[in-house]
């Protein structure tokens, strides 16, 4: 499974950004797709996961600033979010997991949140 990642890029706090991931080879054993974070020097965490009954998982439980949706017969999904803070710059990594085979990677795309 190969995942292309685009959307990044610098933005003022309050502003908006779409990141889209993009799904590409042997699909058909993913299970969820979604979007990791990592900020300097911290771990990598979840932002939001989207399986493929639709159910979503999100790391922050307020809903409202991130959305995730999905587009089937594109094999993408897109995160959408708001309302964006300074704490929400980091790396963001487009995800794809398999119960069978394990997780997927996409190369992660910048985001950063300044003035």
């Amino acid at each position: 499974v190969q995942l292309q990642a685009c959307g990044g890029g610098l933005v003022q706090p309050g502003g908006s950004l779409r990141l889209s991931c993009a799904a590409s080879g042997n699909i058909f054993n993913i299970n969820s797709m979604g979007w990791y974070r990592q900020a300097p020097g911290k771990q990598r965490e979840l932002v939001v996961l989207i399986t493929t009954d639709g159910t979503t998982r999100y790391r922050d439980p307020v809903p409202g600033r991130f959305t995730i949706s999905r587009d089937n017969a594109k094999n993408t999904v897109y995160l959408q979010m708001n309302s964006l803070k300074p704490e929400d710059t980091a790396v963001y990594y487009c995800n794809a997991w398999s119960r069978t085979v394990g997780d997927f990677w996409g190369k992660g795309t910048q985001v950063t949140v300044s003035s």
